[in-house]
């Protein structure tokens, strides 16, 4: 399997206009059998590198950079940074993949696109893997977030960048200071002689700008969703996740398509999916 995956384009649609969504291929280019893999806020698509090589002798991994972030446009009015833009320019994208069966591997912000997308009448997707993400998402965890997205995007090194995104990263876990520079290089693009994060800092606003009703009104929805919801789902929860509670995980086994839970040791928000005990569980749901 080559050890870089081929990058892709493809338009959609805003209210002000077209913008491009860049996205990654893994495996055979003509395999109807897709696993669509969706980062977190502030990342992107190469998140899922090592998820990747795991899956493409059976599968096309196919991992979207979403509008904002890594290769992909920013838009022109980040109020469009929102869950209905990041939904509305998948379904274009799984449009332009001609796939037989889709499932849908969904990181943070990514699972719950995967899980709005997942509700619609007619949808393509037939499994879900939710990571670390649920209807529910506790306040703090907002917080801790919103103080750090959209801040510090320029440094002199991708080093020095690393070990700033490290230092707001703590839930991902532990790693080798190689490991962890590997894996954050597709983080930052060139910025004359520096080098700048990858994505635009407005994806910040609409977060900034949540109030308890907002937020209220969105869980009630999410969880809405989650009822209607008739496809096999697997969610994996961080043990030390401040995003996902363990009440509201326990939730989503017990109603809607009653989930399969699998606790993750050793990390909070959220598992990266990069090493054997985290990939194990996705693996054998997606066999």
């Amino acid at each position: 399997m080559p050890a870089t995956p081929r990058l892709h384009h493809v338009q959609a649609l805003s209210p002000h206009g077209l913008h491009r969504v860049a996205y990654w291929e893994w495996g055979e280019p003509g395999n109807d059998r897709v696993v669509v893999c969706a980062h977190g806020l502030t990342r992107q698509g190469r998140d899922f590198d090592a998820l990747a090589l795991q899956l493409a002798g059976r599968f096309r991994v196919v991992c979207p950079d979403v509008v904002g972030r890594g290769e992909s446009d920013w838009l022109a009015d980040p109020a469009g940074y929102a869950l209905p833009q990041y939904v509305a320019d998948m379904v274009v994208l799984l449009a332009r993949l001609n796939a037989r069966t889709i499932d849908w591997v969904g990181t943070s912000m990514g699972g719950l696109i995967g899980l709005a997308l997942a509700s619609l009448p007619g949808t393509p997707l037939q499994r879900l893997v939710l990571n670390d993400v649920g209807p529910s998402i506790e306040p703090e965890a907002l917080q801790r977030i919103a103080a750090y997205v959209g801040q510090s995007m320029r440094f002199a090194s991708v080093e020095e960048g690393a070990r700033a995104i490290h230092a707001v990263s703590g839930g991902f876990g532990s790693f080798s200071e190689a490991e962890w520079l590997a894996l954050n290089r597709p983080m930052f693009k060139p910025d004359g002689e520096a080098v700048r994060l990858h994505y635009d800092p407005a994806i910040a606003n609409n977060l900034r700008a949540i109030t308890p009703a907002f937020a209220a009104a969105g869980e009630a929805q999410l969880w809405d969703a989650w009822d209607r919801l008739k496809l096999p789902v697997l969610l994996l929860r961080g043990v030390h996740s401040d995003l996902l509670s363990a009440a509201t995980a326990t939730s989503m086994t017990l109603r809607g398509p009653r989930a399969r839970l699998v606790t993750l040791p050793d990390v909070g928000h959220a598992p990266l999916l990069d090493r054997p005990d985290q990939q194990a569980p996705v693996l054998a749901f997606l066999s």
